[in-house]
């Protein structure tokens, strides 16, 4: 599976900022999607997942409320909508995808694909 994130940019905080990431190369719909981010100095962390085929979905404490992933696996895409962006989201956003027969999985070593990462920066 090929992953290209984009979207990302600089907002205020308490804006928002939608990403969109594009698969291609297997059956999209047999993966299991994640974000993840990585701040400098930091690790990467588990930001939101969605499962293959119900949709399922969970988020990381810091982000729910706020985050909402979702997917089309009609046209190969899962998003990730931020909204009331705090300086703390500020990071490099990863998609990733986990291949199956797994259901959605919250560490980063377990997901096989990686996107390029995208920058998202919210100023105070």
């Amino acid at each position: 599976v090929q992953l290209q994130a984009s979207g990302g940019g600089l907002v205020q905080a308490g804006g928002s900022l939608r990403l969109p990431c594009a698969a291609s190369g297997r059956t999209f719909s047999n993966y299991s999607m994640g974000w993840f981010r990585q701040a400098p100095g930091k690790d990467r962390e588990f930001v939101a997942g969605i499962s293959s085929r119900t949709g399922i979905t969970s988020y990381a404490d810091p982000v729910k409320g706020r985050f909402t992933i979702s997917r089309d696996n009609a046209k190969n895409t899962v998003h990730l909508q931020m909204n009331s962006l705090k300086p703390e989201d500020t990071a490099v956003y990863y998609c990733a995808a986990d291949s199956p027969p797994y259901g959605l999985r919250y560490q980063s070593t377990t997901y096989d694909y990686w996107g390029q990462g995208t920058q998202v920066t919210v100023s105070s």
